[in-house]
């Protein structure tokens, strides 16, 4: 299985996701820069953490308009994994790709540390490693990760099981205590903390390389088993 990192300017996390890919995970992976004009060649596409653009106008509101965000939006309808992490949920929020915004944490203050999650959803591409309620711990970094949509799409992401995950003791403000979604589809997930930062008990958590995982089983599930 191939993986892109797609890295645009102020991408800090990149090299993380990387990492997690070719270190822990054992798949080939690459770097591709925002102005790509083709992803066919992979098979998941990762958009990391960061700053695109400095955060300018809103976070992830310049990096939408970036080239390869076009075949992002094509590798989402074809069916590929897409996920976003943190500055990636907010830019998937900026192409519409998922539903809803980010408002500043509640706090008004920069947030880094690990939390607790709940899997609500272990039948999506990114979960199936999970067991359904189970509490995993990956760390958060953001000063804009207090979600937010109103109730007729809430109501419809309760409906159709889009959200994947919340927090148990909400750090920001977050609607619902929503930490990470999915689209209806089920192939593109948003999320504020960092799984790649959670793939090695060295690293204080090793429950973010079952994401990755639960990846690579649903892509050979889906393709090769069935090829």
């Amino acid at each position: 299985m191939r993986f892109a990192v797609i890295v645009f300017p102020g991408s800090n996390c990149d090299v993380d996701m990387f990492h997690a890919i070719k270190d822990e995970l054992g798949q080939e992976v690459d770097y591709v820069w925002h102005d790509t004009d083709s992803l066919e060649a992979f098979d998941a596409i990762l958009l990391p953490g960061g700053f695109s653009y400095g955060d300018y106008l809103r976070t992830g509101a310049i990096a939408r308009f970036s080239k390869v965000m076009k075949e992002v939006v094509k590798a989402a309808e074809a069916g590929k994994p897409i996920l976003g992490v943190c500055n990636g949920f907010q830019i998937l929020l900026e192409m519409g790709l998922l539903p809803g915004a980010m408002r500043r944490n509640e706090s008004l203050s920069f947030i880094c540390k690990p939390v607790e999650l709940m899997v609500e959803n272990n039948e999506t591409w990114f979960t199936t490693d999970y067991q359904q309620g189970e509490t995993i711990t990956i760390p958060v970094a953001h000063g804009e990760g207090n979600y937010y949509c109103d109730e007729e799409t809430l109501a419809r992401l309760k409906a159709n099981k889009q959200i994947v995950f919340t927090y148990q003791h909400n750090p920001n403000g977050s609607l619902a205590d929503i930490a990470g979604i999915v689209n209806e589809a089920g192939n593109v997930l948003g999320m504020m903390p960092h799984p790649e930062r959670a793939v090695d008990e060295l690293l204080g958590s090793a429950d973010g390389l079952k994401m990755f995982q639960s990846i690579v089983k649903a892509w050979r599930e889906a393709y090769v088993v069935n090829a």
